[in-house]
């Protein structure tokens, strides 16, 4: 039941134990429930324990479109390796929250579409905060080092076909504009990162969420 998996894992953030915030990534493709599993999380947290939670998504911290010119804009290389400003991420978010860190953070520096926030609001968390980060691709190099408990989020590509599809198709303007995209540049992407980092046998715990009113949890 998912209530239970919830219990299991808000048990497993709160035994990390670390003189600063705990750092939690919640990794996995798109449309793997990343986020309803964060923000549920969070909530059970904050139900057990009096410690700060910090909520924070990823996609708050994408470049601008017209910055990421390393690839074609629509390729499954620009989508994996230049969407995410990984500085912005590590200075802003990740590193004052780590190890000698000033605890002085923001959980969002861009919108969604990449143009920056006309106020990036600087907050101050408690020593023993508790970071819930959801995004795709947070075990690459770039960030792997800051984080202190990774749960990966699984679901096979045919679901996030599917349910990316069926999530998307209202701002792609139809369905099959949606599955195109997946097709030929999220999912290729996300094999890409799969196949080079191997995030689920890397995480201390994954989340397979093919069921989500039922996750299995399982821990490496």
């Amino acid at each position: 039941m998912r209530t239970e998996a919830l219990t299991e894992l808000a048990e497993t953030v709160l035994a990390v134990e670390r003189p600063h915030p705990v750092r939690v990534a919640i990794d996995g493709c798109s449309a793997a429930g990343k986020t309803t599993l964060a923000d549920d999380l969070a909530q059970v947290l904050a139900d057990r324990t009096e410690r700060e939670i910090i909520r924070a998504g990823i996609d708050y911290f994408k470049r601008a479109p017209e910055l990421r010119t390393a690839y074609p804009i629509d390729s499954p290389e620009s989508y994996y390796l230049d969407t995410w400003d990984h500085d912005g991420i590590r200075d802003r978010l990740l590193i004052p929250l780590g190890p000698g860190g000033d605890l002085r953070y923001a959980t969002a520096i861009k919108r969604p579409d990449g143009q920056p926030l006309s106020d990036s609001l600087i907050q101050v968390a408690r020593p023993d905060a508790v970071l819930l980060a959801d995004g795709a691709f947070l075990q690459r190099p770039a960030l792997d080092d800051h984080w202190d408990l990774r749960i990966y989020v699984h679901v096979s590509f045919d679901t996030v076909l599917r349910r990316g599809t069926a999530r998307d198709q209202a701002w792609m303007d139809s369905a099959a504009a949606a599955e195109e995209r997946y097709r030929s540049r999220y999912i290729p992407g996300e094999r890409m990162y799969v196949d080079q980092v191997r995030p689920r046998s890397r995480a201390q715990v994954v989340v397979d969420n093919e069921d989500p009113a039922n996750p299995r949890l399982t821990f490496n």
